[in-house]
């Protein structure tokens, strides 16, 4: 029996839900009593290949509880790396995470050059998105880190703090967590001996170091409570003047699903009005982002916001007044213009003497 034939046989059954014998057989240059003894043999393999016997019968996979190994050509797993960083990279709810294990399991068997293929796509494509959400974290990081995650390898990378200060860390990495559009990094920071929380979108040029860890006792129920508990303390303890709160004049399903923020970050106050809490990691980025909205509002708090929003509107301002040159001449719409010179007033009469 033909190993290359049997792959290929397998391959014609995930391509299609149910397949003619005759059809089958056509397809793989043999007969239909050859397809018979090589369906047989995948049954010995453990695939559930069932049997409709007639005229109109044929063969197809049946749906197991395990799902048997996937035979991809080369278009089909450029098309599935590119998807998966996609979704990887992008904000696509509840496919986040599966995405990362899946590109990282698939990176591993492609060949160089369908590697060089998906890299190349990836880098030629811009999509085309509305006003930035937020900070994204690269679909390479997250490979990488997903892949120590789940092998158990310590990685290095550069970590770009809060203050925009940069260190390098050494970490033993323990699993990655989607929160919205932003990833983190829950790891055993082997320099500061004690676990900790790190943005993905912070660190750079993450790399394996080859070096084996044994497995930790975990900080928390799992990553993402470690995650949770983390970003709690932060918000309540470290940044408690950051936290913005605004009074929307827009339903609170419009201004979640517009501002990109959670269910739990706006309340509604009646059908046209909400109000925002949120704590971002700069006032100036929220000031940004909610008068790119072009929705009306009122800030509640803190003054900080307030006196950022008042200093962009001041620069928007002068960026749209007539600008008045030496000499009496202004640009307005594009067009230089000169004031005539107003005439002196002319000398009052002399009194009688």
């Amino acid at each position: 029996m033909s190993s290359a034939r049997l792959l290929r046989l397998l391959s014609l059954l995930q391509a299609r839900r149910e397949w003619p014998g005759p059809e089958l057989a056509a397809r793989l240059g043999v007969s239909v009593r050859t397809v018979r003894r090589d369906v047989e043999r995948l049954r010995g393999l453990g695939y559930p290949v069932h049997a409709t016997p007639g005229a109109a019968g044929g063969y197809g996979l049946e749906a197991g509880t395990a799902m048997p190994p996937l035979l991809l050509d080369d278009e089909e797993a450029v098309a599935i790396a590119v998807g998966l960083r996609a979704a990887a990279g992008g904000a696509v709810e509840g496919i986040g995470e599966a995405s990362v294990r899946a590109l990282a399991k698939l990176e591993q068997v492609l060949p160089a050059r369908l590697r060089r293929r998906v890299t190349a796509l990836h880098a030629a494509t811009t999509p085309l998105t509305g006003p930035p959400a937020g900070p994204t974290a690269d679909p390479e990081a997250l490979t990488v880190l997903a892949a120590a995650s789940r092998d158990g390898e310590r990685v290095r990378f550069a970590y770009r703090d809060r203050a925009d200060g940069e260190t390098r860390r050494l970490v033993e990495p323990y699993g990655l967590v989607s929160a919205g559009r932003r990833w983190y990094l829950v790891a055993f920071d082997t320099g500061r001996a004690g676990w900790r929380t790190f943005r993905v979108d912070r660190l750079s040029d993450p790399r394996p170091t080859g070096v084996r860890c044994p497995p930790r006792e975990p900080p928390a129920a799992d990553a993402a409570a470690f995650v949770a508990r983390s970003l709690a303390r932060s918000s309540a303890g470290t940044r408690p003047a950051g936290r913005a709160v605004l009074t929307v004049h827009a339903s609170a399903a419009e201004l979640a699903d517009r501002f990109r923020v959670t269910g739990a970050e706006v309340e509604p106050v009646d059908d046209r009005t909400c109000r925002l809490r949120t704590a971002p990691d700069s006032l100036e980025w929220t000031a940004l982002r909610i008068a790119y909205l072009d929705l009306d509002f009122e800030v509640d708090g803190p003054p900080e916001l307030t006196a950022r929003l008042a200093a962009m509107a001041a620069r928007l301002t002068r960026a749209t007044t007539p600008v008045r040159e030496a000499g009496g001449a202004r640009c307005e719409d594009g067009r230089v213009t000169r004031d005539e010179p107003t005439p002196a007033p002319a000398p009052a009469p002399a009194a009688d003497r």
